[in-house]
């Protein structure tokens, strides 16, 4: 008899607030390069290729579509999709579309459900303890994953086993979730030897699953499988009808988890959720004295020290430093107790009152065509690095408020202006009017960047009428 498909689900939700400077609103850390060439969601990928039988199912939300479709085609993975959430409602909706739309096409599909901004080190160990959670998930349990807990954390939940003395790697049934205690409590769990860490990692049959919501949840699924009926086409992305965001906002954990009983396989396998710059600085290599750095960064005196320069031309230098995370990009410097860490979150919501840019967004923001950076801002003018990927192409569109002049640096442009379309290349500049219809396209194989410079009375990004667009954002 063979074994069931895994079809792996991939979360890539998230509003960047616990990581900021490096993690915003505009690009979270899912998307984010932190040790290696690879960011999270394709490090989740890549775990997930040797232990799934099936292409991966990927939820994100409008604003992440083609960042999430960029790292997945660099990887070169075939036969995924990509659903879109018309608005985040937690992971409860999220994983519920994900089931529906999988047993919709098989019927006998296993589902790994996975976050993508969650690290795991020891790759073979894990996919070990799945395949020893497949018998259990083929009877129709729900197994979850429980990481054994190194120390008493108060920003996990934890799961309580119902056995004494577990194995790592065997599934066991759980007692209960318990949701993120404070250090006293936390202190008590780990010491009793009973508690692991919820890794929001589950295993079970599709069928199991629409079972468990239609019991526990029936509006949440309801809603859902009318967003699905709704939903529509666009480009490779499959967009859940708008009824989605009708559903109830609720993390898989509290609308089924917490109401069923199956089993728990405990496991330690370098697991890092990476959810503040201490869980960051635990998942780098460190030096003898504890100081992990990342680009240029140099260390005097320092101990159990994060120093991280972001990006190229900043510099970070540390002196006589303890417990200490110092986060330098191009636009925004963190210094913080690791400690303190988890209110990170608190400053970016700080930042957001006082209307400051680095909130939610960086100097370098990334379009399905490529991504523009800020070079100069003024009250009537702004300067951008603009880099269109080959085959990219802006959308046919106007300004009301602004005119541009373009100088080609690298490349070579077709520029539409008006009724005429024309080559630049490297040296050469246009000038667009203001209020003219144009477009920017790079038809070559190598990449094309040009330097733009904005003049005019309003220079925001929403001063932009468009007429028509290859990536359906007319």
């Amino acid at each position: 008899m063979s074994l069931p498909k895994i079809h792996p689900v991939i979360l890539c939700g998230g509003s960047g607030k616990r990581l900021w400077p490096v993690s915003r609103k505009s690009m979270p850390k899912q998307f984010v390069r932190f040790s290696d060439d690879d960011s999270l969601l394709q490090n989740t990928i890549r775990r997930l290729e040797d232990i799934s039988s099936a292409p991966p199912v990927l939820l994100t939300a409008d604003d992440y579509r083609f960042v999430v479709a960029d790292q997945v085609a660099e990887l070169g993975v075939q036969g995924h999709r990509l659903v879109v959430e018309p608005e985040a409602r937690n992971t409860g909706p999220a994983v519920c579309a994900a089931v529906e739309l999988i047993h919709a096409q098989d019927n006998d599909a296993l589902v790994l459900i996975c976050p993508a901004d969650h690290m795991i080190t020891d790759v073979m160990t894990f996919a070990r303890a799945v395949a020893a959670a497949i018998p259990c998930a083929t009877r129709g349990e729900i197994v979850t994953f429980g990481i054994r807990p190194d120390r008493a954390e108060t920003g996990f939940g934890y799961i309580e086993l119902a056995g004494g003395g577990t194995i790592d790697g065997i599934p066991q049934p759980f007692h209960r979730f318990v949701e993120k205690p404070d250090m006293e409590r936390a202190m008590a769990m780990v010491e009793s030897g009973r508690f692991v860490w919820n890794a929001g990692i589950f295993l079970a049959s599709a069928k199991t699953l629409i079972g468990a919501f239609g019991r526990h949840a029936p509006l949440l699924r309801a809603t859902v499988r009318r967003s699905i009926r709704e939903a529509k086409t666009d480009l490779d992305f499959l967009r859940l009808g708008p009824c989605y965001a009708e559903a109830p906002e609720v993390s898989v954990d509290y609308a089924v988890m917490e109401h069923e009983t199956g089993s728990v396989v405990p496991i330690s396998v370098g697991w890092n959720d990476m959810g503040s710059w201490r869980a960051v600085w635990q998942a780098a290599e460190r030096d003898t004295t504890g100081v992990a750095r990342t680009g240029s960064a140099l260390s005097i005196d320092c101990a159990d020290t994060l120093l991280s320069a972001r990006d190229d031309g900043i510099q970070v230098v540390g002196i006589g430093l303890r417990n200490i995370a110092a986060v330098a990009t191009r636009d925004a410097v963190l210094i913080a107790d690791l400690d303190s860490s988890q209110s990170v979150a608190d400053a970016v919501k700080e930042l957001k009152l006082r209307k400051a840019p680095q909130a939610e967004g960086f100097r370098k923001e990334f379009r399905p065509w490529g991504h523009y950076e800020t070079l100069a801002l003024g009250a009537r003018y702004q300067v951008k690095s603009i880099v269109v990927k080959p085959g990219g192409e802006l959308s046919l569109q106007s300004h009301l408020h602004r005119s541009e002049h373009w100088v080609v640096v690298e490349g070579t442009a077709r520029v539409t202006i008006g009724d005429t379309i024309s080559s630049v290349s490297e040296n050469q500049s246009v000038y667009i009017p203001l209020g003219e219809i144009h477009r920017l396209a790079n038809p070559g194989k190598v990449q094309l960047r040009l330097i733009e410079v904005q003049t005019g009375a309003y220079l925001g990004e929403d001063d932009i009428t468009r007429y028509q667009d290859i990536y359906a954002r007319a």
